[in-house]
């Protein structure tokens, strides 16, 4: 990420630690979310999106119902990732809003790159290279894809709301398009 934007996430984080959470961590914070994209992920892929229900927003929900349907088993294996094989987390945007009611919002964007080895083509629809790691030699090699993901978390920090974090965007580029 630039400087400018690493400057304005922070800074978002002090807003939030002053004005909304004063136990707010950057690094609690992102540890939850790997775990709830590596959850919600491995529930995308088997198709269980009743078990969604709680950790995902209506609308969100309601859209990966219809894209989940359509998609092909290698794509459907793809979206899959274990926390191990998340190999590097960034904040992408974050967010802090009131709504017409003057609900108060925090939304942060997770971006994602994991290794998955569900056999996808080594190019996808839309002319898209997809990046393949190799392990191993000859003998034993394994093809694994380096994949991204990004979903956004939003919290209510509206007295008396629940003090949970709920996805409302989920992105899986060339897979769940």
């Amino acid at each position: 990420t630039s400087p400018f934007a690493w400057l304005r996430t922070r800074f978002y984080y002090l807003l939030i630690r002053l004005y909304f959470d004063q136990e707010f961590s950057v690094e609690e914070f992102t540890r939850g979310a790997k775990q709830a994209f590596s959850v919600v992920s491995k529930l995308l892929s088997q198709r269980k999106l009743e078990l969604l229900d709680e950790l995902v927003s209506p609308e969100v929900l309601q859209v990966l119902k219809e894209k989940i349907s359509l998609l092909p088993d290698s794509h459907r294996d793809a979206l899959a990732a274990d926390i191990d094989s998340i190999m590097y987390t960034t904040e992408g945007d974050v967010r802090i809003y009131y709504d017409d009611d003057g609900r108060k919002f925090v939304s942060i964007l997770m971006c994602f790159w994991y290794l998955n080895g569900a056999n996808l083509p080594d190019e996808v629809p839309g002319g898209a290279k997809v990046f393949q790691i190799v392990f191993g030699d000859e003998s034993t090699k394994e093809k694994k894809h380096l994949l991204t993901a990004n979903y956004e978390f939003q919290r209510e920090f509206t007295e008396g709301a629940k003090p949970d974090w709920t996805i409302t965007r989920i992105e899986h580029p060339r897979l769940l398009e």
